[in-house]
């Protein structure tokens, strides 16, 4: 991933599985936004240290290190602790109330969650500029 060029957002998806991970690439490309995926915590941690994203789209339930200490560590690091957080999964948003996250996108999910997911993360981005 490179820097965000003209205002196109740069969103990480950190997915184990394939066909959601496809899915969620194809709908923020089609939206404008430049995509990296990662299947597994520890994959998802090295993009982002190495490149920060602009938002992060993080399952839960991910082999190795789970979505929670991903969370976790990305808040923790200087680099990626601005980065939009979101966590996307099954489980109802009470369960994941204790997250540092700014957003849920809850599965299934469908084109036009993603989209106010992503019209929601660029009003937050112009406000603090």
């Amino acid at each position: 991933m490179t820097r965000t060029v003209m205002g196109t957002p740069r969103v990480l998806v950190i997915e184990d599985n394939l066909d959601v991970s496809a899915l969620l690439e194809r709908h923020l490309r089609g939206l404008g936004c430049q995509v990296a995926v990662a299947d597994t915590g520890e994959e998802g941690l090295e993009l982002a240290f190495a490149d920060p994203p602009d938002m992060a789209i993080i399952d839960i339930m991910l082999p190795g290190i789970d979505g929670r200490e991903v969370i976790r560590r990305l808040r923790a690091d200087s680099r990626t602790g601005k980065c939009h957080l979101v966590v996307s999964s099954v489980l109802d948003q009470q369960d994941l109330s204790e997250l540092a996250v700014d957003a849920m996108l809850a599965k299934p999910f469908r084109r036009s969650s993603v989209m106010h997911l992503l019209d929601s993360f660029r009003n937050s981005a112009a406000q603090e500029t």
